[in-house]
This record gives C-alpha cells, structure tokens and sequence, in this order.
C-alpha cells in the first residue's frame, strides 16, 4: 500500500518559519502537523491542514537532545485529537540540503510517543516529518501493525507543485 503525504506551500512555508525562531536554550524547535487521511485505492492520502508549533514553556531544558517536549506540550496534542478526528505528525528539522535521514533518537523517541496518540484516536495514521531546508522524510505509524513504514511521497501542493521525495 502507498503512502502518499500532501501539504500546501503555505504551511510548509510557516512551518520552515516557525522551525527558523531561535529559543532561550532548545537546540532546535518541533511542532505537530495535524491532518486528515483518506484510504484510496491502492493507498493511503495522508493530507496536511494545521502546524502546531510547540510552545516556549513546554519545552524542557534537556542537552541531551536538540529540543525535548514536556507532557504539557503533548497533552495539547492529544487533546486536540481526542476532540478532532485527526492524524498527528511530529515534525522537525534538519540544518542540511537534501534528503534528511532521521536520527537513532528520532527513532527511538517517536517510538515511546506515537501509541500515546492512539489512545485518543486509534485506528489511523500517526507519524514523523523530518525536513531539510528542500527536502523531507517520513515515517507513518500502521495502527494495526503499529510499526513505522516509510512515507512513499511527499508532495508539495500549489504552484507549481513539487514532489520533495519518492521511493
């Protein structure tokens, strides 16, 4: 099954926005995507429609990650998609050009909290976006299998549309 992510120019462009504002001592900022999925066949259309950018309070002063998100800023997540049928994606990213790789602690933290989303929306979709500064990866996490799968498209929606990264 093929796993296609869409989102516009316009909330790309705020996403990179916001992931450029420095904080007082995170290395980096993250955010959530929320979106809508839809089953065609053949494949899954994940479509992107809101960024929520982490809030400087609910960033927690820990070096040993590039930034690090307290409970409160996920429970406005979780919150958000126990009200709202939504898909969450995390996203970040990557001071590089090109096809960004996730890290082992991308990995492995995205482990500990994607179920956390099923317990307020089971049965779709949630994930992570890394990007680059003109490129993204992504992972989708199988609510059946609860396993991540690679993301097969990411394409940028407007003019002109682009396709940042196939398989």
């Amino acid at each position: 099954m093929k796993t296609v992510f869409r989102i516009t120019q316009g909330l790309i462009r705020s996403i990179h926005a916001d992931l450029d504002r420095p904080h007082a001592f995170a290395g980096e900022r993250v955010g959530f995507i929320s979106c809508r999925q839809s089953v065609q066949s053949g494949g899954l259309a994940i479509l992107a429609e809101g960024y929520h950018a982490v809030a400087d309070q609910d960033y927690v002063d820990d070096p040993r990650f590039g930034a690090a998100v307290s409970g409160s800023g996920f429970r406005k997540m979780l919150s958000l998609a126990y009200g709202d049928p939504i898909n969450v994606f995390h996203v970040h990213r990557h001071e590089c050009r090109g096809l960004p790789g996730f890290s082992r602690t991308d990995l492995s933290e995205s482990q500990k909290f994607i179920p956390d989303f099923w317990k307020v929306r089971p049965g779709i979709t949630h994930g992570i976006i890394v990007l680059s500064h003109d490129s993204a990866q992504g992972l989708g996490w199988d609510p059946v299998d609860r396993r991540p799968k690679p993301i097969d498209e990411i394409q940028i929606v407007g003019m002109p549309m682009r396709w940042m990264w196939e398989a």
